[in-house]
């Protein structure tokens, strides 16, 4: 059951966070900071001799795969070399390629064999996991490994993951971003987050409310929003124990009777409206956008027309015109928003449920 008079008394948020779970999720900027001193400690810059044959990212559980997706994306489709999203290193692999993974969890005994594998077969590892354990000691002394500093739980390690994924591309000559903006662009999203800040001005808090009583539909207009949609259902599922339909528009028009029931649903401007008043409408469809270049406000558009009821879920305009940066601090915003909605509905820190690991 939600209880919403919580979102806007920032003592019973205290009280009620006892793991510390919205300071946690506010370190994401403090993430990508450490995360690029260590790349630069391990000398991540000069991971390569020019361009890789291939570069093999393994989503293994976790936020690995929405981390996965949303490198992939940012790269993009004219990206000079290969990008292979995969769970294990493929047969292929060897001296020619590059391989990037991320995991919280130490014993992960495939990724391990992975690890194995692709180090003996001579290719670049970059492993974005904590210094002990089996995956770590499969690449030793071969894999350039960048273990998180920030203490956070493995499900708010988004940023660690992301920037050590982000420094790898750059390296490559792959991509580039400014890990500076990255990080005060985050803590910005985090300040806007504030528990301080009432619902109405704060975008997490208001995300949350929307997301509460509804089945949510996160709909991306476009591969680096969808992989942010694939963020935020994790997230969800993590923190409040909500479930997702998850889908690029493009695909999720093709299932057709659920886009006509999602198009049926009206319009619904009142983030307090009361589900029960609208008994035939369970569903709220969000449309992700990272609203990064024209083409994809062209899809946002078009999906809007399609979908009048729609919520349009996007990185506030102070955020930079940039890919890297906005679809960055929305994962932040689910992250948050995710962790609200957590604690106002009982469904984290409450009776029986198990303790949060931190790195």
């Amino acid at each position: 059951m939600l209880d919403d008079s919580l979102f806007d008394d920032p003592a019973r948020l205290a009280d009620v966070d006892t793991g510390g779970l919205l300071r946690a999720a506010a370190l994401a900027g403090a993430q990508v900071r450490a995360a690029v001193e260590t790349a630069a400690e391990v000398g991540l810059a000069d991971l390569a001799d020019g361009r890789p044959r291939a570069l093999v990212l393994l989503a293994r559980p976790g936020v690995g795969p929405a981390v996965c997706r949303l490198l992939a994306a940012l790269a993009g489709p004219r990206c000079p070399v290969p990008v292979v999203i995969s769970d294990v290193v493929p047969a292929w692999i060897g001296a020619l390629d590059v391989v990037f993974a991320h995991t919280d969890d130490v014993g992960d005994a495939v990724l391990a064999e992975s690890v194995s594998v692709a180090c003996r077969r001579g290719a670049t590892v970059v492993l974005a996991v904590p210094a002990d354990g089996p995956v770590a000691a499969a690449g030793a002394g071969r894999a350039r490994v960048l273990p998180p500093r920030i203490p956070v739980p493995p499900a708010l390690s988004f940023a660690h993951a992301l920037t050590v994924g982000l420094c790898t591309l750059k390296a490559l000559g792959l991509l580039d971003f400014d890990a500076d903006q990255l990080a005060d662009e985050m803590d910005k999203e985090a300040e806007r987050a504030h528990p301080g800040h009432e619902s109405l001005t704060n975008p997490a808090k208001s995300l949350a409310l929307r997301l509460a009583d509804r089945a949510p539909l996160l709909w991306g207009i476009d591969p680096v929003s969808t992989a942010v949609a694939l963020h935020g259902a994790f997230a969800l599922g993590c923190h409040a124990g909500v479930a997702c339909d998850v889908a690029d528009y493009s695909q999720a028009v093709t299932e057709w009777a659920l886009h006509r029931a999602a198009a049926a649903v009206g319009t619904e401007s009142d983030i307090f409206a009361d589900p029960e008043d609208t008994p035939g409408a369970p569903m709220r469809v969000f449309l992700v956008t990272t609203r990064h270049d024209e083409r994809g406000e062209l899809h946002e558009r078009a999906a809007a027309r399609d979908l009048p009821g729609a919520d349009i879920v996007a990185p506030g305009d102070s955020v930079r015109a940039d890919a890297v940066l906005r679809s960055a601090a929305l994962a932040t915003r689910f992250d948050l928003a995710a962790v609200y909605l957590g604690l106002a509905t009982g469904t984290v820190n409450g009776p029986g449920w198990p303790a949060l690991a931190v790195h």
